[in-house]
């Protein structure tokens, strides 16, 4: 798989039984990539490991004052040179690769899954760890693969140096063979205290990137009520905590590279005094002491890899089974095997009872917005919890749609609707029917203030507002306005059921009165469930149901509960049964002016 090539047609199905799994599974998908880089590494390697035997034939040449053979020993240094050059440049190649279509494998698997589960992903797992795997954690997983092959090359050079030099002079490859070994295990013992500390810093940095990311997201409710100093020294403690960890951390890993470092040494200094007493003995020549003495101290390289596999594995392995966790989740189904083809109809929930008939607008009065929103989820077919029966729509479960016949069917817009970055007309560009056209939705919206700030924004004063660019999220809107585009993206998908959760409630009243009317007038004969308290909305729908404990206790036209249902009523206007009994006794209105007032008070 070479850069180009991506992205995959099909990432996989990764084994997410634990982190060494996922990895293991990710390297199993990288074999071709990965033997590639090991051959290469194998020419840098062994080429390097083979520059003493030039090196010591032409100290030799020159104690022997031979000049045909000081040629040829250059001859060897320059032939490997060019095989090291050649070698380096395509294992950074080879490896890099690796790292990038792994990385590139991870972030589609995420990617599928977030398409997959939607809004419902939140629900199950904290926004903070979605944005630490998608990030650093990827990176740390392509770090371990790209490093991988290396350290197989290194690991045969070395053995190739140890074989090589016991045949070439025995008595100090000898030395040398019971050396390396030694160097390159004596750090085992330190390995899991050093995982353990990375393990601690990266659960640490983990917990400080989601009360960021949560902070971040919630920025403008913290502003609101004057939480912003709370959550400073919140994160400021945590980043403090990170550090330690860090700290503490890199200590073990500095302790592991001095090691590494005094190790070799040590094993050169031996070598050296080994072999000048046999050289002084007549028992090695010169040329092959210089040989075997290079050799020890090319021997270096490869044996850093050793360090570095070490660490790439223990800040891959939490980043891996942070990912596992991740990617593990997946959409309920019911699983009866049944397949349901385009299905229509009345959409009906058994869990609390709502219906939703066919090609009608129906309003759902939650008091808790947090069950209203797993509701809403709940109607898109992404349950909050399984085992639970299935949503209905035309008497078919939705959880045992495909999942892309069920989003056709079903579209969920949640109270907090993301807008990405691009030009208005981007925004629109959505999977649709093709029954609504972008005007008609941007009016039903009531946009039309919208699409005359993004006129105003553009440079040019004769730019179209579908042309003119949206920020990230919609940044450089107010909360209504992004409300609105959202809502007029919705509509323009046209779908048979169309969800909405509180889609008003960043506007005025005279705007939502507007908008209220639009959205019936745009979706009639077609079912649309509104979640929402807003006496605007509610007493244009057809049907309302309200909802308390999970169960649809209440149903009936807006006026009628109002009137009927003392529940209903608490809900919707906000009063008390103490306002109730003080207002009972004190007049006696018309039923007429006693559902003004409630509106009103509404």
């Amino acid at each position: 798989m070479q850069i180009r090539d991506l992205p995959y047609t099909d990432p996989g199905d990764p084994d997410v039984r634990s982190g060494a799994r996922f990895l293991i599974w990710i390297g199993r998908k990288q074999l071709g990539g990965q033997a590639i880089s090991v051959f290469w590494g194998l020419v840098n390697q062994l080429g390097i490991a083979a520059l003493p035997i030039g090196v010591g034939m032409a100290v030799q040449a020159v104690v022997d004052g031979s000049g045909v053979r000081l040629a040829q020993a250059a001859g060897l240094i320059a032939l490997l040179g060019v095989a090291i050059a050649v070698g380096e440049t395509m294992l950074h190649r080879a490896t890099i690769t690796n790292w990038i279509t792994a990385a590139a494998r991870v972030h589609q698997l995420l990617s599928r899954r977030v398409a997959e589960l939607g809004s419902a992903l939140t629900r199950r797992v904290a926004a903070g760890e979605v944005v630490a795997v998608s990030t650093g954690d990827v990176e740390k997983i392509g770090w371990f693969v790209e490093s991988l092959s290396r350290f197989v090359a290194a690991a045969t050079a070395l053995i190739a140096i140890c074989v090589g030099l016991v045949v070439y002079q025995p008595a100090l490859g000898v030395v040398v063979a019971l050396g390396i070994p030694v160097l390159a295990l004596a750090v085992l013992p330190l390995l899991p205290v050093a995982t353990r500390r990375a393990d601690v810093q990266r659960d640490k940095a983990g917990l400080a990137t989601e009360l960021a990311a949560d902070t971040v997201a919630g920025l403008r409710v913290l502003r609101g009520i004057g939480g912003e100093e709370l959550f400073l020294a919140r994160y400021r403690s945590a980043s403090q905590e990170m550090r330690r960890a860090s700290v503490h951390s890199a200590r073990m890993w500095s302790l592991i590279s001095a090691i590494q470092v005094l190790l070799p040494g040590a094993l050169m200094l031996s070598v050296v005094v080994y072999g000048a007493n046999l050289a002084l003995a007549g028992r090695v020549t010169v040329g092959e002491l210089v040989t075997v003495y290079s050799a020890v101290l090319l021997a270096a390289h490869p044996m850093r890899t050793f360090e570095e596999i070490a660490m790439a594995y223990s800040y891959s392995r939490p980043s891996a089974k942070r990912a596992a966790r991740v990617l593990s989740l997946r959409r309920e189904t019911a699983g009866s095997g049944a397949v349901f083809d385009s299905p229509a109809g009345d959409l009906y929930d058994p869990v609390t009872g709502v219906l939703a008939p066919e090609g009608l607008l129906t309003a759902v009065v939650c008091g808790d917005p947090d069950a209203a929103g797993l509701l809403a989820d709940r109607l898109g077919g992404h349950p909050a919890d399984g085992g639970r029966a299935s949503v209905l729509l035309g008497g078919a479960p939705l959880d045992e749609l495909e999942l892309d016949a069920a989003r056709k069917a079903v579209l969920v817009q949640d109270k907090d609707p993301v807008l990405l970055s691009g030009t208005l007309r981007e925004l629109l560009d959505v999977p649709a029917s093709g029954a609504v056209v972008p005007a008609d939705a941007l009016e039903a919206a009531h946009c039309g203030d919208v699409l005359q700030a993004l006129a105003r924004a553009s440079a040019d004063d004769a730019a179209d507002p579908m042309e003119t660019r949206i920020t990230e999220r919609g940044r450089s809107l107010s909360g209504g306005q992004r409300q609105r585009l959202a809502l007029a993206r919705s509509l323009v998908t046209d779908p048979e059921v169309l969800v909405l959760d509180e889609p008003t409630s960043a506007v005025d009243s005279h705007t939502e009165a507007r908008i209220a009317a639009g959205v019936k007038r745009l979706r009639a004969g077609r079912t649309t469930v509104v979640l929402t308290s807003s006496p605007l909305l509610l007493d244009l729908a057809d049907r309302v149901v309200l909802v308390e404990a999970e169960r649809a206790v209440a149903v009936g036209l807006h006026r009628e509960l109002l009137r009927d249902e003392a529940r209903y009523r608490a809900v919707v206007t906000r009063e008390t049964d103490e306002e109730a009994a003080a207002r009972r006794p004190r007049t006696a209105p018309s039923g007429a002016d006693a559902l003004t007032k409630l509106e009103e008070t509404a």
